[in-house]
């Protein structure tokens, strides 16, 4: 016998309470508690006359090892997030804004995985078949071994999914589907972590890679419970400013490559197009001569990336509160470095508005950007241009220290392909630092504070 239980579910959060509540007391939003009907079982469960016996420990050494077998997509930048290629048996989330580029670039990797590897099922719960096949038309991305279907229900994509067996499956999106099981509505937490449990068991069991479009809130992380994110193997996230050409992948979940790994694309009438130089797409239309411009080398997974900078800082009218605006970097490292600009510097900045952002809509949020953010305030507020040859690398402390990064030969060998000649580094990190022969000739001067910093950017213009 099962009885019928109520609970009500934080659509945010996946917070539980047995009574509604207008604000959730875990995520502090409102009007986010949806009442869900859940069955539990009161009697003695079948799982227990199971036999356990054959679930017996081995040893790790004894388990069968598998080479990493990996499908390539031949969408370089696709491929580079994902850690080099889609691995067999994965599931992966890949949440981001609408109309950003999730459905092209599935539909894409799809058609390369057909066209070498086998049949490719396309499961779409928003559009129909003939609305996928103009997209399809446009991205020049038709096969016979790419197959599409309109289904919404998780026991019928499922049972398609056994049936087919296809080297990898599409689900566009999670949050459209729904299981017969549960009474609550599509795209509620309950429904989410049932279905995605479900796929989950399946791209295990058949060793099929699946993949899932996730929408996200407003706030920009995806709709759901937390744990879908923790369910899947791998969460890309797609970045990009809506009125920008340019969009970036995101890995911040790995688990069979890197974490923090950026893809740079650009969006085409046939598609997403790769960018293998994202530096010098983002220093295209840099002016030089410019106070308050500078370089700065921020190292997003393996990838160097070379970014500017600009910073404007101007008086606040009519002695009113002075603003601080941050777009592309993090806000709160930039009033750090505000404070440590005012306070070990001397720099009068308390009564000035400061405005700040990293060209080219690229989301910057390691601390080796500290510096260049302090560089580019300083040359705004004092109105001295730096030097357009010059990189910037280093992570400011609360003392004004400077201190150490990771990977900075990578990251002045990255510049040196550019053009750049000169270099601000950490100087603890010239201790270790190896010369070879993409950096011999170069000046680099190491600093140990954010003074003595701003004392040779600053002399030098």
């Amino acid at each position: 016998m099962a009885k019928v239980k109520v609970r009500y579910v934080c659509q945010e959060c996946g917070h539980e309470s047995l009574k509604w509540m207008g604000k959730c007391p875990s995520c502090d939003r409102w009007n986010t508690f949806v009442e869900e009907t859940r069955h539990v079982s009161t009697g003695t469960s079948e799982r227990s006359h199971v036999s356990i016996s054959t679930l017996k420990p081995v040893p790790v050494t004894e388990v069968e090892f598998l080479s990493d077998e990996r499908f390539l997509t031949n969408i370089g930048e696709f491929d580079r997030v994902l850690g080099g290629g889609v691995v067999p048996g994965s599931l992966i989330l890949l949440g981001g804004d609408p109309g950003i580029g999730k459905s092209t670039i599935l539909l894409q990797a799809a058609y390369e995985i057909c066209k070498s590897y086998g049949p490719v099922l396309y499961i779409s719960g928003e559009e129909s078949i003939k609305q996928v096949r103009l997209r399809a038309d446009r991205l020049k991305s038709l096969s016979e071994d790419l197959f599409v279907v309109t289904e919404t229900n998780i026991d019928a994509i499922v049972e398609l999914i056994e049936e087919m067996s296809p080297r990898m499956a599409v689900i566009d999106s999670i949050q459209t589907t729904f299981s017969a099981d549960l009474p609550s509505a599509p795209g509620s937490v309950g429904q989410i972590r049932e279905c995605a449990a479900k796929l989950l068991d399946v791209a295990k069991r058949k060793g099929i890679c699946i993949f899932l479009v996730g929408h996200v809130t407003k706030t920009g992380s995806i709709a759901g419970p937390r744990v879908l994110e923790h369910m899947v193997d791998t969460v890309l996230y797609f970045e990009g400013e809506r009125h920008h050409s340019y969009r970036i992948i995101r890995a911040v979940k790995n688990r069979f490559g890197s974490t923090n790994e950026i893809g740079l694309f650009e969006m085409e009438g046939t598609g997403l197009r790769p960018v293998d130089n994202a530096s010098e797409i983002f220093l295209a239309e840099r002016s030089s001569g410019v106070p308050g411009s500078v370089v700065v080398a921020s190292l997003e997974g393996t990838r160097p990336l070379l970014v500017e900078v600009q910073a404007l800082v101007g008086k606040t009218a009519f002695g009113g509160t002075p603003r601080r605006m941050a777009t592309g970097v993090d806000y709160n490292r930039t009033s750090i470095v505000l404070a440590v600009l005012e306070k070990r510097v001397g720099l009068n900045i308390q009564n000035q508005d400061v405005y700040l952002n990293a060209v080219g809509g690229v989301k910057l949020d390691e601390p080796a950007v500290d510096l260049g953010i302090a560089v580019a305030i300083a040359s705004s507020f004092t109105d001295k241009p730096i030097d357009p040859g010059s990189v910037v690398i280093g992570e400011v402390g609360l003392s004004g220290e400077i201190r150490s990064v990771t990977h900075l030969e990578r990251r002045i060998r990255e510049a040196a392909k550019l053009g750049f000649t000169k270099f601000i580094v950490p100087r603890n990190n010239m201790k270790k630092f190896h010369y070879d022969d993409g950096i011999r000739g170069l000046k680099i001067q190491g600093v140990e504070s954010v003074a003595i910093a701003l004392k040779i950017m600053l002399s030098a213009s």
